[in-house]
């Protein structure tokens, strides 16, 4: 795994060293990143001896402007220890004046944190506020331990010990190993001659999020994507299609291996009846176009899952929760994800989201806005949970 360990200003600074060589030890990729209060506790030659890599510690010591941005896409994993309470507070209120912070803002991996501070400034109530946006958003806590403090004080803040986060990197939630979760992303095109389409606004990124967060937690991801500007995520198979029609054959040739379905992709309800070989000629008069609808995949999907997971997707601009409950019914589906289009900051081309959930009996349950990661996160939570009653309910029968 190809794992940052970014390095918090704290007295426990001195246990990360201990940390990156078991990390290397175990077979990881290690990257450092250190905090400029960091290295008043140890030094980044430390570290650079430790894993072999140059030390990124200043936002304009980086060999180039957009490094941040680059060792975001490059790595697996961000993992801060310690994660000082000036940590916690940054990333939680996405303060980026830093090379950290504005890693983390550019980072769609995986996240994990391993606090260390005073007793009282773990317990203050900023603190705990600030870890549980964090955890909504999808970061998980390896909780510090509890004993002599270096301030003299008892308590909580103690950093894990370095052999329980790797312990804990090891063991995170696995909780989808054994399923092959098949997704569907972004838009589809579809044409109307040799240059021009119709399509939508879909940039992918929800359904992108889904398929990281899945092969994070043990998935065989294949991820069917319209065309999109994103990389193929690490450790998922991708297949790229254009049009509704593509995107139906490569679904239906993945669809008797899958055991969950995830239709994210936003696609295309219609299609021009006539698709002209040539460019069409601007004239001056009136063009009427001729739509078709397209094959309605999710239901074709509800109609025959027999005893596989069906999650939808709906993209409204109004009656967002009706919509979401008849969607559910009408298509079949065990549970709807439907998020509201056309707002600020949330939805299409947005890196955040805003999502309800609908399920059969009529519940619907609302999800903190968060980025889309961290949604995805959430709704990978809502569908383990219902893979688990399903298992019980098997075992029971």
């Amino acid at each position: 795994m190809k794992i940052i360990l970014a390095v918090g200003g704290g007295i426990a600074a001195y246990k990360s060293a201990e940390l990156a060589r078991l990390l290397i030890k175990r077979g990881d990729e290690v990257q450092v990143v250190m905090t400029s209060a960091a290295r008043e506790f140890i030094q980044p030659l430390t570290f650079a001896t430790l894993t072999g890599h140059r030390v990124i510690a200043d936002l304009f010591e980086a060999s180039s402007y957009v490094e941040h941005i680059e060792a975001a896409r490059r790595h697996d994993l961000l993992l801060i220890a310690p994660a000082t309470a000036g940590i916690l507070g940054k990333l939680a209120n996405g303060l980026a004046d830093d090379f950290l912070s504005t890693l983390y803002l550019a980072f769609t991996g995986e996240v994990m944190l391993a606090p260390s501070m005073n007793d009282n400034m773990w317990g203050h109530a900023a603190t705990q506020r600030n870890l549980r946006l964090l955890e909504e958003r999808g970061a998980r806590v390896v909780s510090p331990g509890d004993g002599y403090l270096a301030c003299g004080s008892v308590g909580p803040g103690r950093l894990a010990e370095p052999a329980d986060i790797v312990a804990a990197i090891a063991s995170r939630n696995r909780d989808l190993e054994g399923q092959h979760v098949l997704i569907t992303a972004g838009p589809t095109q579809e044409p109307l001659d040799a240059v021009r389409y119709i399509s939508n606004r879909s940039s992918g990124k929800m359904g992108y999020a889904l398929a990281v967060e899945a092969a994070a937690r043990g998935a065989h991801v294949t991820l069917i994507s319209g065309p999109v500007a994103l990389d193929a995520p690490s450790g998922v198979d991708r297949v790229l299609v254009r049009t509704a029609a593509e995107m139906r054959e490569q679904v239906l040739s993945h669809f008797e291996s899958a055991t969950v379905i995830v239709k994210c992709a936003s696609v295309a309800d219609f299609r021009p009846s006539v698709v002209e070989t040539n460019k069409i000629k601007k004239s001056g008069a009136s063009l009427t176009l001729q739509l078709e609808p397209t094959t309605d995949i999710l239901a074709e999907l509800g109609a025959r899952k027999e005893n596989r997971l069906l999650i939808g997707f709906t993209a409204e601009t109004e009656n967002l929760r009706n919509e979401a409950k008849r969607k559910l019914e009408a298509k079949n589906c065990d549970m709807v994800v439907g998020n509201l289009v056309g707002v600020k900051d949330s939805g299409f081309e947005s890196d955040s989201n805003e999502v309800l959930l609908a399920f059969p009996g009529g519940e619907v349950r609302e999800l903190p806005r968060a980025s889309k990661r961290g949604v995805a996160h959430n709704i990978w939570n809502e569908i383990a949970g219902l893979l688990r009653k399903r298992q019980v309910a098997v075992n029971a029968g």
